[in-house]
């Protein structure tokens, strides 16, 4: 542990007052190790880890959903629309009898 190292003013640990030549906090005993180091504090914050995974993390949040059945048939639906389309185009002008 490096001694010269200056404490900080206000406990990130407890939020107590420290003083200036402290090597722990008086009220929680935290120090560089425990908890005024970045890395102490960093774990304390409950960060996700480096390696996301996507999918899991949208299964967690949505559960496993199936997707619409409609999406799976859309461009048919919309071929068979433009036919209908054509074909009542084509009967009000006569194209068709």
């Amino acid at each position: 542990m490096n001694n010269k190292r200056k404490p900080p003013e206000i406990c990130p640990n407890c939020g107590a007052e420290i003083p200036d030549d402290a090597r722990a906090c008086p009220e929680c005993g935290s120090d560089y190790e425990t908890g005024w180091s970045v890395r102490a504090y960093s774990q304390r914050l409950d960060l996700p880890d480096d390696e996301f995974d996507y999918d899991e993390f949208i299964n967690e949040e949505f559960g496993n959903q199936k997707k619409p059945r409609f999406r799976k048939y859309g461009l048919l639906w919309i071929v068979v629309a433009l036919l209908l389309v054509f074909l009542m185009l084509g009967w009000f002008f006569g194209f068709i009898h």
